[in-house]
């Protein structure tokens, strides 16, 4: 099992990394699913700017992007993270601390199978997020 983190022209959030993978493995084993390899890349706006143009064709900013590449039960997948946007995010809707963790969940959550393209799917993945987030602040990991 491998999560790693890489920072492309942005410092590293205020993470701890070992909890971090110890909180994603204990949500996917909730799912009963596993880690083969999942890659964090966090970087700037124009970064993942240019990421959304050249592989998915949209013209506009986010604050994540998930390419899964999962087989089976064994998640595998890149998922790059704006820390401007999610600072950007973060004013209008949480704690930067609570926001990085939402969009590090987020992540994973498309990985494992949800998706937040309809009304019903954005809700459920938000009481994910949330439970996910429950478990994080209680360090039930």
């Amino acid at each position: 099992m491998k999560i790693n983190f890489f920072f492309e022209e942005v410092l590293k959030p205020k993470i701890k990394i070992s909890e971090v993978r110890k909180w994603i493995s204990k949500i996917i084993g909730i799912h009963n699913k596993k880690i083969s390899e999942v890659n964090f890349i966090f970087c700037n706006n124009e970064y993942l700017l240019k990421i959304n143009q050249e592989y998915l064709g949209h013209d506009y900013f986010t604050d994540v992007i998930t390419f899964d590449y999962s087989e089976k039960n064994e998640l595998n997948g890149e998922i790059y993270i704006s820390t401007e946007m999610v600072v950007e995010n973060a004013i209008e809707y949480h704690t930067q601390d609570t926001e990085i963790y939402r969009v590090i969940i987020h992540g994973i959550l498309h990985l494992i199978g949800f998706n937040d393209k309809t009304e019903k799917e954005q809700k459920t993945m938000r009481e994910k997020e949330n439970q996910a987030l429950e478990i994080l602040k209680h360090g039930e990991f």
